[in-house]
């Protein structure tokens, strides 16, 4: 059954999050408060080179309080495109240069209480450029075997949503050869 919106309100914005309750009609008649978060999309990529390694941060997370790998990502900034804000987030946060990239996956990480969308895209050359323009990012940066990722993510090493599907996405299917730019999976 398709849920009716019949309201939204806004109960504290900022320009990182906008939460709101939104009187929500679902089967019967019946009518809840649903709280909901919408952002602003974000996009990342990931990053492959040709011993097959993929370029991850180790970084720390404080809301869950966990150490884990994670793809670079971040938020589009106005004005730019998906592409090349996954482009100028690899630089910031590893200090890696990404050769061209090619969309890989679309997600959205958490669509039962936010509207959050992530385009994440693929390059397999990158050149290092320097260090990474801020040091909170990461504790390391690493080029991680992509055979290792299930076993990253059983020892929960790996638990981002979005970082998670990207790389067992590429481990299930391989390096995408025929990927074209602009084509939509």
């Amino acid at each position: 059954m398709r849920w009716t919106v019949h309201s939204e309100e806004p109960l504290y914005t900022d320009r990182w999050l906008d939460i709101r309750v939104a009187d929500v009609e679902i089967t019967g008649g019946r009518h809840l408060e649903h709280r909901l978060i919408r952002t602003a999309p974000g996009a990342g990529a990931v990053v492959m080179n040709t011993a097959d390694e993929v370029l991850l941060e180790w970084r720390h997370r404080f809301i869950p309080d966990t150490w884990a790998y994670e793809i670079p990502i971040g938020g589009i900034n106005p004005g730019e495109t998906a592409e090349e804000a996954a482009a100028r987030e690899v630089l910031e946060e590893t200090g890696w240069r990404p050769g061209p990239l090619r969309p890989l996956i679309y997600v959205q990480p958490t669509p039962g209480i936010s509207d959050s969308e992530h385009h994440i895209f693929f390059a397999d050359t990158a050149e290092h450029v320097g260090d990474p323009a801020e040091d909170w990012e990461a504790e390391r940066i690493e080029w991680v075997p992509l055979a290792d990722v299930p076993k990253l993510v059983g020892e929960q090493r790996l638990v981002s949503g979005t970082s998670m599907s990207a790389l067992l996405y590429l481990y299930g299917v391989g390096r995408p050869q025929s990927l074209s730019r602009g084509c939509a999976l």
